[in-house]
């Protein structure tokens, strides 16, 4: 039998040892989780390509903003139709930038060029007032793409027929998405191919 001193030390020591034990086996996993959540959250998306994008709802409402952010994996632009809904676009890659209408190039710096156009006008269709204040062949107003890593150059092309259209300069011919949100389009352009940051 052991005196009551000597049993109180060797459950404190056996406790111990058994916190010990616990916190050892789950600093493990809780290490491994934390390193994957941080991986994940680093990662940027991939599966977006080069080859044109399209959504065909159209709209007489007027383009009234195009604007652009930076972001971790990609750079933004967004044209906001208010009031639209569903804006219609096309988006591709293109060799050179010519206006509807007249046939024009339009000349816009950058390792590749992709043109977009929005199934809305920049003007109001009932006054034929410009509702968004751009000049064809002209950089956008308000656009100032110092700093970021994809975007080169941004110009406005024009708006004919129900339609606007935009020349978006970029690096090289890198992976896009676009989004069609209520009274939007996003245009993101990735940084590279290989989803790193």
């Amino acid at each position: 039998m052991l005196r009551t001193g000597t049993t109180r030390t060797a459950i404190v020591c056996a406790t111990l040892a058994l916190i010990g034990t616990a916190l050892g086996t789950a600093a493990v996993p809780a290490a491994a989780t934390t390193r994957t959540a941080v991986s994940a959250a680093t990662a940027c998306p991939t599966g977006w390509g080069s080859l044109p994008e399209t959504g065909t709802p159209a709209t007489a409402t007027p383009v009234r903003d195009i604007r652009t952010g930076r972001h971790d994996c990609y750079d933004r632009m967004v044209v906001d139709v208010p009031g639209a809904g569903d804006v219609g676009y096309s988006v591709r890659y293109v060799d050179r930038l010519h206006q509807d209408g007249s046939g024009r190039p339009v000349p816009v710096a950058g390792g590749a060029v992709l043109e977009i156009r929005v199934t809305a006008p920049a003007y109001d269709p009932e006054t034929g007032r410009a509702t968004y204040p751009a000049r064809a062949g002209h950089a956008l107003p308000g656009v100032d793409l110092t700093g970021y890593r994809t975007f080169r150059d941004a110009r406005f092309a024009g708006s004919f027929e129900g339609d606007t259209q935009v020349g978006l300069g970029v690096r090289a011919r890198l992976p896009f998405r676009v989004l069609q949100l209520q009274d939007r389009v996003v245009i993101d352009v990735a940084h590279n191919w290989t989803g790193a940051r």
